[in-house]
Formats: structure tokens, C-alpha cells, sequence
């Protein structure tokens, strides 16, 4: 069969993709080293292809994948291309682009042949070229065309699925009414629901470039600056991310490998109600001072007076008055944490303000959605311990709002500073932050590996 110019571009792309893995595994063998001439033989083109050729029914390309609904299910994957799904207005894989990424399950040790299928040129692939039944691929495989066609014919069959198609015990089921009676057994179809996976690595990618690109992290900050950019800004609030795989994506598919295990979960919750009487505290440099936001609060200062006015009774110290004076410092501190939770639901970003005048500290206290976007200030929030700063100014604020005719010094800040530190709701929410804040370091630490790792094996 003779060798045209595309088959011989063809060719080349292979030839270089068999010898880079054949330097990856000889690099550390000697040329006298007998492994090394079994690999010389191993790694010949017919030799090479031919045996890929056999290993590529250990794997199958999808679309739709059985393992992210149990790890240990059995049952069929499907590759259904997003040009033969039926249109429709919702979101599903009929979405997908032409160039939509294929997933790949099976024997993670020949995922070498997927990725020799997916080898590019001219723009498309090999495995598009397979599925084709492209002539110039068949030329550049082998000079024999009873050859060619064999080999084509078994790197096809990737895209098959394996036997009959079969559910399994570990699958999910779902009856799905199709008819008018729900009395009727007949009038329901039973699923066996797949996970879309090159759906939701295209979301996966979308997001990501969204939150993380450094285009999308231009056009938050002009955002914030009330300046004009051409890059849209698209938020995510209350995404969440669910690990598949474990310690080894790789187990449940290449794809999710890829993603190291994260597969994004999009908010499905009612509107959240917010006061129009929130606003983010500008122009001032503590909500914790004698004027600040915080003690101006109706519910505080009734609070505060309330205590204030049995203190300067003089009671007895019994273990009445602890108590009575314990119940007001804890419905102080709810009252703080109600304020810690409306700051929260501010738009993140709003202490970068340059009318915002708050210490660091109160500003990576009430302003935690900032450090998804703002690298400096996740970085700062990250080191300093400012919990315990928030402890210290509340303690303060309280000594000197409860002043006047009391004397109170340092025995009674010590006490203000450890009834907050101790409080089941402000710990609560401390670690409510500490895993989110964990979770935001890990995930933005993957992500960098991810894209650090491009193109490795």
C-alpha cells in the first residue's frame, strides 16, 4: 500500500509517540543490558501497534459511566456520542461539542493505547480516524492492508460495549413513571441511571476556568473596582465537590483521574432571605469599638443594658448570679454569632473596598469568601490566627461597653475572652470555617498539580 503525504505525517506522529515511551522506559538500561534489546523488539512499530492492538480490549471509551454510581458495579458502560442524543431544552450531553472528551474505563495499565488513540492529526484524532475507517490511517499502520484493517477493526471495538448490556447489584434503579396510573406496575419503566462523565468534565473544566483562570480573576477585581471589562464574571455560590476514587481516581476512570477525584455538585437550594438592612461595615476600622456596628445593634444594646443594670446591683457571688450573668454572655455571643453569619452573606470581596478601613483581622473574620478569589488575603487569613484576635476585641468591646460605674479590668476581660472561646456555637462555627478553608487549600492544591502535570503520564 503506498505511503501518501498525510499517511507519512500520520506515521510520524506515531513513530514519535512509540519512541518517547520507549526513552521513558530505557532510560535507566544500558545498552548491554538484555532488557534493553527486549524492549528494542518490544517497541518496533508493527510489533508495538500489534500489541496494542490486542490490549485495547482491556478498555472501553464512554460517555456514560457505571463506577461513579458504585466503585464495585459491574454492570455496562455506553459511548453514546452527543450528536445522536435527541435535542432538548435541559442541560445533558446532547449539549456536548464535537471535540467533547471521551472517558475511558478498564485495566489502568493499558491506558497507553488510549492515549496512543488519542494522538492528533490535522486535527483529529486517531480514534476518529478509526472510527472513520480513514484510509491514510490504515496506510500509515502497515504496508499490508489485511493488516491494517485487522488492527483498525480491534481499536474500533473500543468504543463497544462489553457483551449485553446488564445492570448490577450495586447500581442504582430508578422506576420511572411513564404512563397515567401510579397504581399500575405497567405504566412504569425501570432506569438504571449512568453518570454522564464527559458532561461533567466539560463542566469540571468550565468551572474551574471560571473561578481560577487568570482572566476570570481580572474581571472580579474590576468588578469590584467599578471598572469596565470584556470578561464576564460568573459565580458559583454554594458549589460543593464530591470525591470519587479516593486515594485512586484512576479506578473509577481516566477522566476523573484527570480531575483528581472531583467532580463538582451545582447548589440546588431554595432563595436565601436577606435583609436590605445589611451592609458591609465601610469606613470604619473595628465593628468591635465603643461607635462600632456591631454594639449599635437593637438586640445588643438591650442586652448589654440589661446586664449592665444587674451588675450594678451588686449581687451576691453565688452561683445564681454566674449563671444569670453566663445566660446574658451567651445571648451576647449569639447575637455575634447572627452577626458573623449576615456579614457572611454579603457578595465575598467587599473588604477590598477602598472605603473598607477594618483591622486585617475583622476583615478575615467577616469577609471568608474573599480568599476564593483574592490570593494575597488566603495566603494572610491562611498564617494569622485571628480567631483568637476576634476573642480578644470582643472581650475588650464588652469591658467597655458594660463600663461606667462597674469596675471592670483584667480579671473580667479574661472571663469575657474565655465564655466566647468556649461557647458550642462559636466553635461550631470556627470549625465550620476551618474545614472550608481546608477544603479551598486542598482543592486550589490540586488543581495546581493538575495543570502542573499536563501531559505526563
Amino acid at each position: 500500500m503506498a505511503m501518501t503525504q498525510q499517511a507519512a505525517g500520520i506515521r510520524d506522529v506515531i513513530d514519535r509517540f512509540v519512541k518517547e515511551r520507549f526513552d521513558t522506559k530505557a532510560e535507566k538500561l544500558s545498552f548491554d543490558d538484555p532488557k534493553y534489546h527486549a524492549l528494542v523488539e518490544q517497541f518496533q512499530h508493527d510489533a508495538w501497534i500489534d500489541d496494542a492492538a490486542r490490549r485495547v480490549s482491556q478498555l472501553q471509551v464512554v460517555t456514560h459511566s457505571l463506577k461513579p454510581i458504585h466503585p464495585d458495579a459491574k454492570g455496562s458502560n455506553l459511548y453514546v456520542p452527543p450528536e445522536s442524543l435527541a435535542k432538548h431544552q435541559a442541560v445533558g450531553s446532547h449539549v456536548l461539542p464535537t471535540d467533547f472528551d471521551g472517558d475511558v474505563v478498564g485495566n489502568a495499565a493499558a491506558l497507553d493505547v488510549y492515549k496512543f488513540l488519542k494522538l492528533e492529526y490535522d486535527g483529529k484524532s486517531l480514534l476518529e480516524r478509526v472510527l472513520e475507517g480513514d484510509a491514510e490511517l490504515a496506510r500509515a499502520l502497515s504496508d499490508t492492508p489485511e493488516q491494517s484493517q485487522a488492527w483498525m477493526q480491534s481499536f474500533a471495538g473500543i468504543t463497544e460495549p462489553r457483551g449485553e448490556h446488564a445492570s448490577h447489584t450495586r447500581a442504582k434503579q430508578v422506576y420511572w413513571l411513564t404512563g397515567e396510573d401510579a397504581v399500575e406496575d405497567c405504566d412504569f419503566q425501570l432506569l438504571a441511571p449512568l453518570y454522564a462523565t464527559s458532561l461533567a468534565h466539560r463542566v469540571f473544566q468550565t468551572i474551574n476556568r471560571d473561578r481560577f483562570s487568570d482572566a476570570a480573576k481580572e474581571a472580579r477585581k474590576a468588578k469590584r473596582e467599578g471598572k469596565l471589562s470584556e470578561q464576564e464574571v460568573h459565580d458559583y455560590p454554594n458549589i460543593a465537590s464530591q470525591k470519587m476514587g479516593g486515594t485512586k481516581p484512576q479506578n473509577i476512570s481516566q477522566l476523573n483521574s484527570e480531575r483528581g477525584g472531583n467532580n463538582y455538585l451545582l447548589a440546588s437550594l431554595p432563595p436565601a432571605w436577606s435583609s436590605r438592612d445589611i451592609h458591609p461595615p465601610l469606613k470604619v476600622g473595628s465593628v468591635l469599638s465603643r461607635s462600632g456596628m456591631f454594639g449599635r445593634r437593637k438586640e445588643v444594646r438591650a442586652l448589654v443594658g440589661d446586664l449592665k443594670r444587674f451588675l450594678e446591683t451588686n449581687p451576691n457571688t453565688d452561683m445564681h448570679t454566674r449563671d444569670l450573668r453566663d445566660d446574658y454572655t451567651t445571648m451576647i455571643i449569639d447575637e455575634l454569632i447572627l452577626f458573623t453569619m449576615q456579614m457572611h452573606s454579603l457578595e465575598p470581596g467587599w473588604s477590598a473596598d477602598e472605603n473598607c478601613r477594618l483591622a486585617e483581622e475583622e476583615a478575615f473574620w467577616l469577609d471568608p469568601g474573599r480568599a476564593q478569589e483574592d490570593d494575597e488575603f488566603r495566603k494572610a487569613r491562611h498564617e494569622a490566627d485571628w480567631p483568637d484576635e476576634i476573642r480578644h476585641r470582643f472581650a475588650n468591646w464588652l469591658n467597655e461597653a458594660l463600663g461606667g460605674k462597674l469596675p471592670l479590668g483584667d480579671v473580667e476581660f479574661r472571663h469575657w475572652k474565655k465564655e466566647i472561646g468556649h461557647d458550642a456555637s462559636h466553635q461550631r462555627l470556627l470549625d465550620k470555617d476551618r474545614r472550608w478553608m481546608a477544603a479551598l487549600m486542598e482543592e486550589l492544591g490540586e488543581l495546581e498539580e493538575l495543570e502542573g502535570g499536563e501531559g505526563d503520564e
